[in-house]
């Protein structure tokens, strides 16, 4: 009977020990952390990671005495997963805190404030502003290389009409009865006629009735080509400007999968680029594959003032503002401690020194 007793309670015990959270951590004296390559966040610099998000995980994880095994990620979805799944002990770079996020996993008190931002190509040296080329792009767009031709063909109608009809009169306007020069006086006629109508008339009858219903034609032909022109304009400045979140529907715009970023402009109605990385939706902007990129502000601050010097810039005010948090598996016994840790690290001036150190400023 006692040893049936004893045996009931190593049992309890053994699973007490196994199902125990310590158990489940691992060796608590050493902690799997997954992160993702994110500047200045994560920054990976000849194979060692460092940045602000790695920089105040090394503070905390010195306060609480426990050493560090990185994990990268390729994107936030896989960095998640990981937590997830059991892989890592917790997740930390640049995850937004989420109501569908929360209902997963445990979150830390926010490490930091941030939001959404917009990135443009830039208007610098290497950029569109340049007076000269914008003008030749409107004049010889499509629609109005289009209406060119139009009129190019009308000039050739008239001028071999009146070529026809007043070559070789002596008081006419075409002083030679051969094709060549004739046409080319004829030509100058019509075109001119055309933009800013005629200065002399031809002499014969059926030459002037022809002229008098050239000069009509022009006149419609010019108000038309004048509003189109206008149009192509106004179009241009409608579609090409970018300054806000309001500009983005229809437009195409790159980001990161699975990123909150990415859920926020499928509900804007823009055309979603999605990459795995976002030095790639960087590099589709500059490559013109993509008319912005929406990501979050730091990263996009720190890109436009580094690789992105001169090509890219941000506009408009942080939208969707968000916070960023450390990621646990949901009941992690490590919530309440890296909470402890982050809060002394903001008391006693750690947490402002780290921040500086990345973004230069409170």
């Amino acid at each position: 009977m006692m040893s049936a007793i004893r045996r009931y309670f190593a049992a309890l015990l053994l699973a007490a020990i196994f199902l125990s959270p310590a158990f489940a951590q691992g060796d608590p004296s050493s902690l799997r952390v997954a992160t993702r390559v994110l500047p200045p966040l994560v920054v990976e610099e000849k194979g060692a990671l460092t940045g602000f998000s790695i920089d105040l995980w090394n503070s905390i994880a010195e306060r609480l005495k426990v050493k560090t095994e990185y994990q990268t990620a390729p994107d936030v979805r896989a960095l998640l997963d990981a937590v997830r799944t059991g892989k890592a002990d917790l997740g930390i770079a640049a995850i937004s805190i989420t109501a569908a996020r929360d209902r997963e996993f445990d979150f830390s008190q926010p490490m930091m404030n941030a939001g959404l931002q917009i990135l443009v190509r830039g208007k610098g040296a290497s950029a569109e502003s340049n007076p000269l080329r914008d003008l030749l792009n409107l004049l010889f767009s499509p629609v109005i290389l289009v209406w060119l031709g139009i009129a190019l063909l009308l000039i050739l109608i008239p001028a071999h009409l009146v070529w026809l009809l007043e070559r070789g009169r002596p008081d006419g306007i075409i002083p030679s009865r051969n094709y060549f020069p004739g046409i080319f006086y004829a030509l100058y006629w019509a075109a001119s006629t055309l933009a800013t109508q005629a200065d002399q008339m031809p002499r014969q009858w059926l030459a002037r009735v022809l002229a008098v219903l050239w000069m009509f034609t022009a006149v419609v032909f010019v108000a038309f080509y004048t509003a189109q022109l206008a149009a192509t304009l106004t179009v241009q400045q409608i579609q090409g400007g970018i300054d806000g979140p309001e500009d983005l529907p229809g437009k195409q715009v790159a980001t990161t999968k699975g990123s909150t970023a990415a859920e926020y402009l499928r509900q804007l109605n823009a055309e979603v680029l999605e990459f795995s990385s976002i030095a790639d939706a960087f590099q589709a902007l500059l490559d013109k594959r993509a008319d912005a990129v929406v990501f979050d502000a730091p990263v996009l601050l720190y890109f436009a003032s580094h690789d992105g010097k001169g090509k890219a810039q941000v506009v408009g005010a942080v939208f969707r503002k968000e916070d960023y948090g450390i990621v646990f598996r949901p009941g992690s016994p490590l919530r309440k401690r890296v909470d402890g840790a982050l809060l002394a690290l903001r008391e006693d001036g750690s947490y402002q020194r780290l921040y500086e150190k990345w973004f230069g400023g409170k």
